[in-house]
């Protein structure tokens, strides 16, 4: 059961952190760069450690309590992964790849810093991702597997970051040409889809 929950929530974590936004163009970029890669890639990971973590352990006991909540989370979950995944293919039909700038001056480790954090604690779709819908279906795991299901999401979102920042110097040319991100945004969609209708065949 706890290897379940480890898987599940790896996956789920995984499926929307690779979603294509503003926090994960900031990685690629600092790592296409070779600025602050680390400093970067920390403050990511531990703002979406403790992100998740403070999801599952009130979502879980507040959703336990109460029916409709889970009712409400169940379907509002199944809802948002549809919405990303067709966000997802919508972006599969689009022209966008990311430009870097060559030869840009070294950014100051404070600036870099602060920049993150914004892309991190500005932007909804972080709190969404993982307080509301990461809390909610990890508030629906038996109690003794949310813990596993909470460290499944954080390392998914450990060996992203890790995986972007550090490999973005591997992936330059790839990543210039539109079609690799219709690609993964393809992948991105169908992941997203499939894990909406499993939500929401769950409770029936």
């Amino acid at each position: 059961m706890t290897s379940v929950a480890f898987l599940k929530g790896l996956g789920l974590g995984a499926s929307l952190i690779m979603a294509i936004g503003s926090q994960n163009a900031h990685v690629l970029r600092m790592g296409l760069l070779r600025q602050h890669v680390g400093a970067t890639v920390l403050v990511c990971i531990v703002c979406d450690m403790l992100l998740i973590a403070a999801g599952v352990a009130g979502m879980g006991v507040l959703i336990q309590h109460s029916p409709l909540l889970l009712e409400l989370a169940r379907w509002g979950g199944a809802a948002f992964l549809f919405w990303y995944g067709l966000r997802a293919w919508r972006a599969v039909l689009g022209n966008d790849s990311l430009a870097v700038a060559a030869g840009q001056a070294q950014i100051p480790l404070r600036q870099a810093l602060l920049t993150v954090l914004a892309m991190t604690l500005l932007n909804p779709h972080v709190y969404l991702d993982t307080v509301v819908l990461l809390g909610s279906i990890g508030g629906q795991q038996p109690a003794d597997s949310r813990l596993w299901f909470a460290l499944g999401a954080c390392c998914a979102s450990a060996l992203w970051f890790l995986s972007l920042g550090y490999g973005a110097r591997l992936l330059a040319p790839l990543f210039a040409k539109p079609l690799s991100w219709r690609v993964l945004d393809g992948v991105v969609g169908s992941v997203m889809w499939s894990l909406a209708a499993v939500l929401a065949l769950s409770g029936s």
